[in-house]
């Protein structure tokens, strides 16, 4: 039985995706968030093997959360609940940890096996979603040096992202070292400055 876990703020749709998961034999909804701040506790209690995040939440970046949840939780495989023309649509491809997309105008029949291959370990892009990110320069960093970066992004010094990391200060300089070096960035504001006009930053 897969165990998914669904992500979703809007308690109608929250409720639709909900009795789809459950029709079929072989899937439950074994929890669902509905905020940000919850989401990585819920799923670490519950530990589903799939978690379907909607990011489509106006004022909130889920991204992040859903990077996050890869980190802490490498067994759940996150599928991302989109529209594709959400600003975030590029940098949820190119994201660490995000093992597949689904659409909100897709076919309701294909969700079921959408969250099938992703849970068997496939990652899922549709032809929709690689043809708006056709045009955009693959993200070089590590999901370690992401995670770097995006906190570097919200002001973080780098005593504050190595006690957020569990790093050494040391350790933290390296990567902020390297992630210079690969964006080809000056410095490190500048770096911050090239991933957020990439769109890998919100």
């Amino acid at each position: 039985m897969l165990k998914v876990l669904v992500a979703e703020n809007v308690p109608l749709i929250c409720g639709a995706l909900k009795a789809l998961i459950e029709s079929e034999p072989d899937m439950k909804v074994v929890a669902e968030a509905g905020h940000d701040d919850e989401l990585l506790e819920i799923a670490l209690l519950h530990r589903p093997d799939v978690a379907l995040v909607d990011i489509d939440w106006p004022g909130h970046d889920r991204l992040p959360a859903a990077v996050q949840l890869h980190d802490q939780l490498p067994s759940c495989r996150t599928l991302v609940l989109m529209t594709l023309g959400h600003p975030a649509a590029t940098r949820a491809a190119l994201a660490p940890g995000v093992a597949g997309f689904f659409l909100k105008d897709a076919p309701a029949g294909q969700l079921a096996k959408t969250i099938r291959n992703v849970a068997a370990g496939r990652r899922m892009v549709g032809p929709e979603i690689a043809a708006a990110t056709r045009d955009h320069d693959a993200m070089p960093l590590s999901r370690r040096e992401f995670a770097v970066l995006r906190l570097a992004g919200d002001g973080a010094e780098p005593a504050e992202i190595a006690a957020t990391l569990d790093l050494s200060v040391g350790t933290v300089r390296n990567y902020l070292t390297a992630i210079v070096a690969k964006l080809h960035a000056r410095n490190r504001v500048d770096a911050v400055r090239k991933a957020y006009n990439a769109g890998w930053l919100p």
